[in-house]
């Protein structure tokens, strides 16, 4: 860490760290023995912290959280079902299809997990605007859409083909399963009904999106064409 260059505030001399009076004039800044306390470590220990949460890398955990979290949640709904005893006595066909449906719950989260650590490239790419907060949260709500309308697509028609070719279409036992029994409500029509919500989901987290999107690129125009008046004033 290089050593930061003292001059006296009085006169414009170089000053050693040690020096409490300027050596050409004598001045003694009052305040200087405070700044060089408030520069110790046990003061500043927090610094990479408050650096951290002030730029971009503090949007792009997020996204690393939710990843990890759309690789957990197969695993959540398993030990829920084994633990609710929804399958306890239950025909051997449920069981395998409830295996099968797990099967495509950890395919659609996977899908989720790629989707949260593909869309992080949009925030650490967005530079060094003075607005950031919205255009940031703007795209963790746009892959939030993305994310929860690919997880209730995939999963809401792939249970409800497993449930029309190896059950009849019955996904009454299924309904009891927590964490995904909620898309279990279309029965055969989940096949189509699921991927057209699924859509409309993205497509409405999308419009949210785009709608701060355009308040913080007003924000930003602003800011531009003030700065612009204020060079032109300068200039004449």
């Amino acid at each position: 860490m290089e050593n930061k260059k003292l001059i006296c505030k009085k006169c414009g001399a170089n000053l050693g760290e040690e020096d409490e009076f300027c050596p050409e004039c004598g001045y003694n800044d009052p305040f200087e023995k405070i700044i060089k306390i408030l520069e110790n470590p046990f003061f500043t220990f927090a610094k990479p912290y408050l650096e951290f949460i002030g730029k971009e890398k503090l949007y792009s955990l997020f996204y690393f959280v939710m990843a990890a979290i759309s690789l957990i949640i197969p695993f959540v709904i398993l030990y829920a079902s084994i633990d609710s005893g929804v399958f306890r006595g239950a025909p051997a066909k449920y069981i395998f299809a409830f295996v099968l449906i797990w099967l495509v719950t950890v395919f659609a989260c996977f899908v989720g997990f790629q989707l949260w650590l593909d869309r992080r490239k949009k925030v650490t790419d967005m530079g060094s605007s003075e607005f950031i907060a919205i255009p940031a949260f703007s795209e963790i709500l746009q892959t939030f859409g993305e994310w929860l309308g690919t997880l209730f697509a995939i999963i809401g028609a792939g249970s409800a083909l497993i449930a029309l070719i190896f059950l009849g279409g019955d996904l009454n036992l299924f309904r009891r399963i927590p964490g995904i029994g909620e898309i279990m409500n279309f029965d055969a029509a989940g096949i189509i009904i699921c991927p057209i919500i699924g859509i409309l989901i993205i497509i409405f987290f999308r419009i949210l999106a785009e709608s701060l999107r355009i308040v913080a690129a007003l924000a930003n125009n602003t800011k531009e064409i003030a700065k612009n008046i204020k060079n032109d004033s300068s200039g004449v």
